[in-house]
């Protein structure tokens, strides 16, 4: 019956544990990089 009962804590964790991380707030920490000027050269192609 304990294991039993270990088995099934740990797996509500494991699911509240994914169901946080889905639904939570981002934790992304991306640089902020704003509007990137062209500095290439122009095709001859078209």
């Amino acid at each position: 019956m304990t294991k039993l009962m270990s088995w099934f804590t740990d797996t509500v964790s494991f699911i509240s544990g994914a169901m946080i991380r889905i639904f939570g707030a981002t934790d992304d920490e991306y640089p902020a990089t704003g509007i990137q000027p062209y500095s290439g050269d122009p095709s001859n192609e078209h």
